[in-house]
């Protein structure tokens, strides 16, 4: 499939954009945000939408991940498998709320640890939007609508936040407000696509390739459910053992460690592709040892920062109730890098054709945050439950290692990823036990001290003689635009299928502020 990576690299840059864009927002309207809301009510409500989420991918049951993959084989009609694929979606997300809404209740004790039926009635419905926005988005990414989905993110986004601001500022409407907010919006964007797309979609289902969408599709949603759980879980246990306000403590630090969020982001979108078009595997073990190497460097960087700084990110950006959450938010970021290598392993999985070693890892690692935080929660509050997060994906992260190791052999530079993580770890202990926690002079010097960051590493010697080499020609930003010019004319071929799976793990996230 000659150019198929430009191709991705337009779709997938849209998609990154919109995720940027919408991420940029919400942390802009935190302060804003954080200043109508008590931290209990901003815990139920992400609580509640960390709910809708997990509920979305079983309800899906892997219908976005079997439609990706059989719109393009040669065997199938598009159009059929389509209207099929969303039909299911559409029956499935009814079905399922209508079975729930009578359990509004009990949802929302088993939930919240408090009756708030009116906060489950409105999830329930946003479970039925979100499943539905999700799928119409995936229509554009068939078609390679890069604009179109750019745009109708965007907008709703934008819908998005009028509407929870007059909610939540103006009628001071608390959590109701933001679930109203973004699950009203998303409704009335679910019938404008459905309008725009009427010609392709249907309510009648093909059975015969249902069944052959679901023999593929069924199988992802286990170890895609174990995943985001990690994500979840630790939630309803915060809640539990500490209470509503510390979850929103908790849900403010996942917030702010978006910014390695957007980095991963970016990753996950080319790194298929990339895998998958070296057909060589003596090139590809190379490729992949070297690639975990730099993405561990360049993602070491943020999490520093964030790690140094977070105590002024959060003064900058919430009310002081919310301070504490800065305690995890190094954590959590040094969380989601572990996800992206992960994520790393899963594609060397699928060059093997081996993903069913995907949900026992995923599932070991859901046993370990499940235990982590029953036993860190109740002496830790938030900070248990980031270590529980890091310590779960570092479960997941060996199983993974060892079952690709078997599988795929690749000579990872476990050297020069020591010294990534020696400089960050003497970096950031120099920062917390040596430097101010407050004022201006505790901000310039842990910033002056993340900077070193890369002279850390050079001193270490981290580069090689040809990366310094390449490093030079920064200095000279011609000769680094021919480069980049050079890269985006080269064809390449892509051999090997993209997994899917996860995807929805960040592009749920994607669609609300």
């Amino acid at each position: 499939m000659s150019g198929y990576l430009r191709r991705l690299a337009t779709t997938g840059a849209a998609y990154t954009a919109a995720s940027i864009v919408s991420k940029l927002i919400a942390v802009a309207l935190l302060p804003l945000y954080t200043r109508y809301l008590t931290t209990a009510d901003y815990g139920a409500a992400e609580v509640m939408f960390a709910a809708v989420v997990s509920a979305s991918i079983v309800v899906r049951l892997g219908a976005i991940e079997a439609l990706l993959r059989f719109y393009y084989k040669e065997d199938e009609d598009p159009a059929r498998v389509v209207a099929t694929s969303f039909a299911a979606g559409f029956w499935l997300a009814t079905i399922a709320a209508l079975i729930a809404l009578p359990f509004a209740g009990p949802i929302s004790e088993a939930l919240l640890a408090r009756p708030a039926p009116d906060l489950a009635r409105i999830s329930i419905g946003g479970l039925w939007v979100l499943t539905m926005f999700e799928y119409l988005l995936t229509l554009f990414r068939l078609e390679e609508r890069a604009r179109a989905f750019f745009v109708t993110t965007i907008l709703n986004v934008l819908v998005t936040i009028g509407l929870t601001v007059v909610l939540v500022v103006g009628a001071e409407d608390g959590a109701r407000g933001l679930l109203i907010g973004s699950y009203a919006s998303g409704g009335a964007f679910v019938l404008g696509l459905i309008f725009v797309h009427r010609r392709r979609l249907s309510l009648w289902i093909d059975r015969p390739l249902l069944r052959r969408l679901m023999r593929f599709g069924l199988p992802t949603m286990p170890a895609e459910l174990s995943l985001y759980l990690l994500n979840f879980v630790d939630r309803i246990i915060l809640v539990r053992s500490a209470g509503l306000a510390e979850a929103g403590l908790y849900s403010l630090a996942v917030k702010f460690a978006q910014g390695v969020n957007v980095l991963v982001r970016g990753f996950q979108l080319a790194w298929p592709p990339l895998a998958y078009s070296i057909r060589d595997d003596g090139d590809a073990r190379r490729t992949y040892a070297a690639v975990v190497t730099w993405f561990v460097a360049g993602c070491a960087f943020v999490v520093a920062g964030m790690w140094l700084l977070s105590r002024w990110i959060v003064r900058a950006l919430a009310s002081a109730e919310f301070f504490g959450s800065y305690k995890a938010i190094g954590l959590i970021a040094t969380g989601v890098t572990l996800y992206a290598l992960y994520m790393v392993l899963v594609v060397i999985l699928g060059r093997t054709g081996r993903t069913e070693f995907n949900f026992p890892a995923t599932a070991a690692a859901l046993v370990a945050n499940v235990a982590l935080n029953l036993a860190l929660v109740p002496p830790l509050g938030i900070v248990g439950a980031a270590i529980a997060l890091v310590a779960s994906y570092l479960v997941v992260l060996a199983l993974m290692y060892g079952f690709t190791q078997r599988l795929f052999p690749v000579p990872y530079e476990w050297g020069r990823l020591a010294r990534v993580v020696l400089v960050l770890a003497a970096l950031v202990a120099v920062g917390e036990l040596l430097l101010p926690t407050e004022g201006a002079a505790g901000f310039l010097s842990r910033a002056v001290l993340w900077l070193v960051y890369p002279l850390a590493l050079l001193a270490t010697g981290f580069f090689t003689p040809g990366e310094r080499s390449s490093l030079a020609t920064l200095r000279h930003p011609s000769e680094l635009l021919r480069r980049i010019s050079a890269l985006r004319q080269a064809p390449a071929a892509v051999d090997g299928q993209i997994p899917e799976t996860y995807e929805a793990e960040f592009s749920d996230e994607d669609l609300r502020v």
